[in-house]
């Protein structure tokens, strides 16, 4: 394993740096965003190469975009355990919280079934399930172990500290699971385009996120009958005291028809009024992206 490790360490410190590939795009984004409410925190990488980041420097609440940080996670603790992704799992009904999304709960309400870490893992990623989430961080070493694990792969501008049962006690943990839209975009590239995990994992985690089932009216809905496909995973809060959407994100790797590709990243934090109108945020910047680019 410690090839794939030092593959992405040198990927980030090479990498980092942000270069302005298009003064067009950037004053387009820039302009968007004056007139949003919240904060809001963008991050493009074209081909590998070109880099742009807009209010980086800030700290977003992950929310589900976590569940893809743990994925890579739960790989390598299978692949430092020689397990497969057909290891079956045990659910019972303890494991199923009832005050939180998941239709995995809505599916085996009572539990008593065994599914396997693929299962598991669709479930999670492509469904956003939260039970899911929990039952894989308690078989591999909770967000501590996931927190050390890409820690160990040279990300630092984020935290794993909180589960899903956490968040939902106490809504002010939700900002524990953070991250920048750059180097959460950096990892997304990453996944999809250089191996730092065995091909079979690694390209299972890639193809579930390329079937996700949430958010099409973000980063996917201005790609709809163009041709491009999209690999991403969403995420999404509560109200905090204020009443506002503690984060409405979407994380996703682009691949044109031509086989040209991006990753853009997209996080909405702290934001007053209705979810449609912050996922509608991140589709507008989506179709910025992509009308500058295709």
């Amino acid at each position: 394993m410690m090839k794939y490790k030092a593959l992405f360490l040198l990927f980030v410190v090479q990498f980092f740096p942000v270069a302005s590939f298009s003064k067009g795009l950037d004053e387009a984004v820039r302009r968007y965003l004056a007139s949003k409410p919240g904060e809001i925190g963008v991050a493009v990488i074209i081909q590998d190469k070109d880099t742009l980041a807009w209010n980086n420097d800030s700290s977003y609440p992950l929310m589900s975009v976590c569940k893809l940080f743990q994925a890579l996670s739960v790989a390598d603790y299978l692949c430092e355990n020689r397990l497969s992704l057909q290891t079956p799992v045990t659910i019972g009904e303890e494991d199923l919280q009832p005050d939180t999304y998941s239709p995995l709960r809505e599916r085996y309400p009572r539990g008593g079934v065994t599914l396997t870490v693929a299962d598991l893992l669709r479930y999670s990623l492509q469904l956003s399930d939260n039970n899911a989430c929990d039952i894989l961080f308690r078989m591999t070493g909770g967000p501590q172990q996931t927190d050390r694990y890409l820690r160990g792969l040279g990300l630092e501008d984020f935290r794993i500290a909180v589960d899903e049962a956490e968040m939902h006690r106490d809504l002010a943990s939700c900002y524990e699971n953070w991250s920048t839209p750059l180097e959460t975009a950096c990892l997304v590239n990453r996944l999809f385009t250089t191996a730092f995990l065995p091909d079979t994992l690694q390209q299972f985690i890639c193809r579930t996120l390329l079937d996700c089932r949430t958010g099409e009216d973000r980063l996917p809905r201005p790609l709809a009958k163009t041709g491009a496909r999209i690999g991403h995973k969403t995420g999404t809060g509560d109200r905090n005291e204020e009443g506002e959407l503690i984060g409405v994100n979407d994380a996703g790797f682009v691949i044109l028809p031509d086989g040209r590709h991006y990753t853009v990243v997209v996080f909405v934090k702290d934001i007053p009024g209705s979810l449609e109108r912050a996922s509608q945020i991140i589709a507008d910047i989506s179709d910025i992206v992509y009308r500058r680019i295709r």
